[in-house]
């Protein structure tokens, strides 16, 4: 992409991107908080009302991150509606932003569904796992399609899934990790938040006795997968710039990759130490987005260079043929 002018649809693509990370960021605040009730079991109302008009403070943080997620809503609309207007039938571009039109949707119907079925705020049921898992994995996939479309919209090459086949295994494996990541740190927030213990060393015990909950049995399985998978994705950013031949971009993504992954590993053992403060959880959760991100934008470099790379040696055998 190097110095390429980015239109007025870029930008509003990488905005709609940004803006998501800031929901979703609220969306944290508004679990950790507790106010995940503060509509009741009502939607698309507040309390039964379309503008709350005594709200209580959690009653605030609950509208207020609806009238973000609607928002978010039209942002991805209007970027799906552009798309096909801009850009040309096939085009890649067209292919993204209606995933992300897509992912909205069952993101705004989890969300619902988590209201009305009463999975919010210190309220327990047996589905609530379900439900929190299923949110992190539309939202992160959200997250990469929103970022595929502004990535395709500054320039970026169409690619297939011709590479190498230890590319593809290697990437299907780190995008696996990522998610395993993701759902358990999601489990262990909300165990965490439902099942609170008074210190870090009853937390501790409370992981490895018999008799506790199998979420709070499970939360150890996040910082073990977070340092495994993390390592695994340094050494893989560290190879693929090796096999990128001075592939400016591709060098670019995997050092961001390794420096969020560097700095995750602290964020993660601060917010365990502190007994995970809502501003911690706020900033481990940002930079979970963002290495998300940056492992996305590496993806899509290295599989376009090993696009662009079969088609030159196509050109090459098909002109040999030839002539």
């Amino acid at each position: 992409m190097g110095e390429l002018k980015l239109s007025g649809f870029a930008k509003y693509a990488w905005f709609v991107l940004a803006y998501n990370i800031v929901v979703i960021l609220w969306g944290a605040f508004l679990r950790a908080s507790l106010s995940g009730d503060g509509c009741g079991e009502y939607w698309l109302t507040c309390g039964g009302e379309v503008v709350p008009t005594a709200p209580q403070f959690k009653t605030v943080i609950e509208f207020s991150h609806r009238l973000s997620t609607g928002l978010s809503f039209l942002g991805v609309l209007l970027l799906f509606v552009w798309a096909f207007r801009k850009f040309a039938k096939g085009d890649w571009v067209r292919k993204t932003a209606f995933a992300s039109f897509a992912f909205i949707v069952v993101e705004a119907l989890i969300g619902a569904g988590l209201v009305l079925t009463g999975n919010t705020a210190g309220n327990w049921t047996a589905s609530r796992p379900f439900w929190t898992m299923a949110h992190l994995i539309t939202t992160f996939s959200l997250l990469a399609v929103l970022t595929l479309t502004a990535w395709f919209a500054s320039g970026g090459k169409p690619f297939t899934f011709q590479a190498p086949r230890r590319i593809l295994i290697f990437l299907t494996i780190a995008v696996a990790g990522i998610f395993l990541i993701g759902m358990s740190g999601s489990i262990a927030a909300l165990t965490t938040m439902l099942l609170p213990s008074a210190s870090l060393s009853e937390e501790f015990a409370k992981d490895f006795a018999e008799s506790s909950h199998i979420l709070q049995r499970l939360r150890i399985s996040h910082p073990i997968l977070s340092i495994s998978v993390g390592i695994y994705l340094v050494f893989l950013a560290t190879w693929l710039k090796a096999q990128a031949k001075e592939n400016l971009q591709i060098n670019r993504w995997a050092n961001v990759l390794s420096i969020l992954i560097l700095i995750q590993f602290p964020s993660g053992a601060v917010t365990l130490l502190l007994h995970a403060p809502i501003l911690m959880q706020i900033i481990h959760l940002l930079l979970a987005d963002l290495l998300w991100i940056a492992f996305i934008l590496l993806s899509a470099n290295v599989l376009a260079q090993q696009s662009a790379a079969e088609k030159s040696l196509f050109a090459t055998e098909f002109q040999s043929a030839v002539n």
